[in-house]
């Protein structure tokens, strides 16, 4: 790779210019990556684009984008439904690539892509954010120095009024709360028990669209630990987690963007008894490209953070969510199904 990171956007949305944003403000303290260029399917639109933002290319057709030697890594912007295709694209022109969550609306999807990436040797990233930034090993280190004791429950929800926007309503951009904003509840689940399930029940609301609205999620490991999720795109939520444990419980303030953990005492409520604050961060994406620099320089294929197979699970426990709910997206020739082993074991 070259010394500096050439990074192309594909998609113009906002979740676009957080990244111009993060691309710039690295630039600016010296990290070796450049906002190089923008795709939309309307050249009026990444042109537009392009002038706002600061990037030094504009492509009227994501192709074009693509066919450009100078890409070094491309960052896809766009409604779920689309991931697959634009991330077959980015591989079959040999450019490595960094997905937004959900990674695809669902596992047969992902496991096309990723064995397509397997097989040209192209490096394909998840940018489900949490699982890169430093608050995930901080989480990690206190748990395993039994700053709560033996971690039992743990409780998180993502909530935002956010059921305006056309991508959470319409089925056919694989709308919903869960690909969303349960996708990080789940994960952050993930990150803490682990993925070694025997039951999960939900209880979902849905759109009158037919996609979820919003929905609870208990699940049940095999080690007896248990999680209480929720996700809604209905309303605000407070975006706390807990992990209780038998000598104490931990707080995050965030589940998907943590600024502080606390350490509470079993026996007081009030006054935790550590406060740990979150290192400053950009824009909390920096940390997701930084692996990408590295493991693009390293010759690697996925990052160590969110590996192709915890990738491939977390799609696993949202299929089978849909299958719970009877949600099956218009482009999807079979409806979700779960092989999972959802049964006490």
């Amino acid at each position: 790779m070259r010394n500096i990171m050439n990074v192309a956007i594909l998609g113009a949305g906002s979740i676009a210019r957080s990244m111009s944003r993060t691309l710039r403000g690295m630039k600016a303290a010296g990290r070796p990556v450049e906002l190089y260029a923008i795709a939309s399917r309307s050249a009026e639109k990444a042109e537009a684009f392009a002038r706002e933002q600061g990037v030094l290319r504009a492509y009227g057709s994501y192709e074009e984008m693509l066919s450009d030697p100078a890409v070094d890594l491309v960052y896809i912007a766009t409604p779920h439904s689309h991931h697959a295709e634009q991330m077959k694209m980015c591989i079959h022109h040999g450019k490595p690539v960094l997905c937004e969550k959900a990674f695809t609306p669902n596992l047969h999807q992902a496991e096309e892509v990723l064995a397509l990436a397997h097989e040209k040797g192209v490096y394909v990233a998840e940018a489900i954010w949490p699982r890169y930034m430093p608050s995930r090993q901080i989480i990690n280190d206190l748990l395993s120095e039994g700053a709560i004791g033996e971690p039992r429950m743990l409780y998180a929800n993502l909530c935002y009024a956010i059921e305006h926007k056309e991508r959470i309503v319409r089925p056919e951009l694989a709308g919903g709360a869960l690909l969303d904003l349960g996708v990080y509840v789940l994960n952050f689940a993930s990150m803490v028990f682990g993925d070694d399930i025997v039951r999960i029940n939900s209880t979902v609301e849905l759109f009158d669209t037919g996609v979820d609205r919003t929905e609870t999620i208990t699940i049940k490991y095999r080690s007896g630990r248990m999680a209480q999720l929720m996700a809604s795109a209905a309303f605000n939520s407070d975006r706390r987690c807990v992990v209780y444990g038998t000598k104490g419980y931990l707080t995050v303030d965030n589940v998907n963007n943590p600024g502080w953990i606390e350490i509470y005492d079993k026996d007081d409520r009030v006054h935790p008894i550590r406060h740990i604050d979150v290192p400053k961060q950009l824009t909390g994406y920096e940390y997701e490209v930084e692996a990408c620099l590295r493991d693009l320089r390293a010759g690697q294929l996925e990052p160590a953070e969110m590996p192709h197979e915890q990738t491939k699970t977390i799609l696993h426990q949202m299929d089978a969510l849909r299958a719970i709910w009877h949600i099956k997206f218009p482009f999807e020739e079979k409806a979700p199904f779960t092989d999972m082993a959802f049964s006490d074991g």
